[in-house]
């Protein structure tokens, strides 16, 4: 059996994905957890031979909770599952070590398919992400995109924090990183240079 933590906020997506892989008959979800430090705990509970976490989770986003259950064993195997797949967060999860990366949209079947041959030492990226990142030129890492992306909606720092579930000073690191990355004057002009190279 191929036992696997699964890792999303969204409680209705998350028994339907645990229901479908049970029923592959080689795979056992052993654990299920809404938020990046539930699967820190749990992976200290339950022996886990793939973790498939969410790409956008409360408390550490997949990307970060990743790069803390590799930090500690980089022999573990991650899948990152994401609504958004964009080719900044393909190149951040593969420098972190990350072994599988697949959008939302993907079948059950192929998401069982992915996991075996992760299990076994494979790698998986959808072909669409991976293209899209040789494509892409934007120097912004995936948090300084967000953060503009919340500029141009209009939202304050601390609005951005709280959606984030970052600090307000992380958020201004961020925002002065793509304004420094962009050579724009502020927040604002960055996030207009963003959405103009289609970035956001």
């Amino acid at each position: 059996m191929i036992r696997v933590l699964l890792a999303d906020d969204e409680t209705l997506l998350r028994t339907a994905l645990a229901s479908l892989l049970e029923l592959e008959g080689d795979i056992a979800v052993v654990a299920q957890c809404d938020d990046g430090p539930s699967v820190l705990a749990e992976s200290a509970r339950h022996a886990v031979d793939v973790f498939l976490l969410d790409l956008e989770m409360p408390g550490a986003s997949g990307l970060e909770t990743a790069a803390e259950l590799l930090a500690a064993d980089p022999g573990r195997r991650v899948v990152v599952v994401t609504r958004h797949a964009r080719p900044g967060v393909l190149r951040t999860a593969l420098e972190t070590g990350v072994r599988g990366f697949v959008p939302k949209s993907v079948a059950a079947g192929e998401l069982a398919a992915i996991i075996r041959r992760v299990h076994v030492g494979g790698r998986h990226v959808d072909p669409v992400v991976a293209f899209d990142a040789m494509q892409s030129d934007c120097p912004l890492t995936d948090r300084e995109l967000d953060v503009l992306r919340l500029t141009q909606e209009g939202r304050s720092i601390a609005a951005m924090a709280g959606e984030l579930h970052l600090a307000p000073g992380t958020v201004r690191n961020y925002l002065s990183n793509a304004i420094t990355r962009l050579g724009e004057r502020n927040r604002h002009d960055a996030a207009r240079h963003a959405r103009r190279q289609g970035w956001i």
